[in-house]
């Protein structure tokens, strides 16, 4: 085994490669301290704090990250107990949120308090589904339409042998199916179980896509053709749906609203209507909501979810009305890809966060969901009545945030 100084000087000279460190050394550890101090002679400061973690950094490198030099740290509050009304998830729960935007937790925490106070959050899952679509050339517009037409005739066969490759996995449709010139998109659409299933989908299209290949001749462009739509904004999500489709709301009096948010149910109403709808269609913007966006990124920084879906769980439309002389509140949420188990949800911390709302592990998928969508709930419910009140620059001056 060589020692640091000389592996640091390969890594200097290009002789040896970031990845291949683990090659010269006697344990994940050491090549993990080496890669560290590698970095700290092209950096213009110390990584001592990125040195300090806890997680099982050689189980982690298994299937959760590359060339590693340590973990940053995020600060991890907690709002509630939040009540939920769900189909799975029913009670009081109380939710980790990873985040350094000061005023955030305290404000999904007044949420919560209101939701209590109003008899709890009922929360439904709408559809619950993942996608894959690749892109498919043909020969000319009338060799698309056959490739079409083909798809559409044998969805039976193709799902056979999409499911050869999971046990969780189910093919549900593939619709649409989008022909551009010469050119096909079909939206392959599964069910996945406890785990989000990008990966499961992707290499279950593939198998299918061998099928099509075998059967048409087709020329597969690329296996994931944006159609899908993953890790951006599409109206197609917000249409159709990825991942969970969730709705949670909630109906507070005025005697409440008056009370907590020292405003109306008018007020809130006229806010949301200028606010998320009026300001976001004149902007151009798919998420016609204030701010899912700090609920979504800080439960999945919390919990280990992949961070690049927060995009798609910032769509989504927020609601209010009255509702014979009080508050009816309720937010939509057509695209929030989660899961219990697999992925980041594997590291230590994020298991832990999980298990504070009991929902790691098989069979909890549905239950952390209308949790989400209760936090998404409470976060939206405070800030609109902040806005309303003309509270939120006062609020964000007293946490620090001025």
């Amino acid at each position: 085994m060589a020692d640091e100084k000389e592996i640091i000087n390969k890594l200097t000279s290009g002789e040896i490669k970031l990845h291949e460190i683990e090659k010269y050394t006697q344990s994940v550890p050491e090549a993990i301290e080496i890669r560290r101090k590698f970095m700290e002679t092209v950096s213009v400061g110390k990584l001592d704090n990125v040195s300090h973690f806890s997680l099982d950094m050689e189980e982690a490198m298994k299937k959760n990250i590359e060339n590693p030099i340590g973990a940053v740290q995020i600060p991890v509050g907690v709002a509630g107990p939040l009540k939920i009304n769900g189909e799975y998830a029913q009670g009081e729960f109380y939710v980790p949120l990873a985040t350094s935007e000061g005023a955030l937790v305290a404000s999904v925490n007044r949420g919560c308090s209101i939701i209590r106070q109003a008899g709890g959050a009922t929360v439904r899952i709408i559809d619950d589904k993942m996608t894959r679509a690749p892109v498919i050339k043909a020969e000319s517009v009338t060799g698309a339409m056959e490739i079409k037409q083909w798809i559409e005739n044998n969805f039976n066969e193709i799902k056979e042998a999409a499911e050869t490759t999971t046990r969780h996995g189910k093919l549900l449709k593939i619709d649409p199916v989008i022909v551009v010139g010469r050119y096909v998109y079909p939206r392959f659409v599964f069910s996945t179980g406890d785990s989000m299933g990008m990966n499961m989908v992707t290499i279950a299209t593939e198998t299918a896509l061998r099928l099509l290949t075998n059967k048409t001749g087709a020329h597969v462009v690329a296996l994931s053709g944006n159609v899908c739509v993953d890790k951006k904004p599409a109206a197609l999500n917000l249409i159709e749906g990825r991942g969970k489709t969730l709705v949670a709301e909630i109906v507070i009096t005025r005697e409440l609203v008056d009370k907590k948010l020292k405003t109306t149910p008018e007020s809130i109403v006229e806010v949301n209507m200028a606010k998320n709808f009026m300001g976001s269609a004149i902007s151009g913007s798919m998420g016609f909501n204030a701010h899912f966006a700090n609920m979504i990124g800080s439960i999945f920084l919390a919990t280990g979810q992949d961070e690049a879906h927060v995009v798609e769980g910032s769509l989504g439309i927020t609601t209010a009305e009255t509702k014979e002389g009080n508050l009816y509140f309720s937010v939509t949420l057509p695209d929030v890809p989660l899961a219990t188990f697999g992925g980041g949800t594997r590291l230590e911390t994020a298991k832990e966060c999980l298990e504070i709302m009991d929902v790691f592990g098989a069979g909890k998928v549905h239950k952390f969901a209308e949790i989400v969508a209760g936090t998404v709930l409470a976060g939206e419910l405070s800030l609109m009545g902040a806005l309303a009140a003309g509270h939120l620059a006062r609020a964000h001056q007293e946490l620090g945030r001025g």
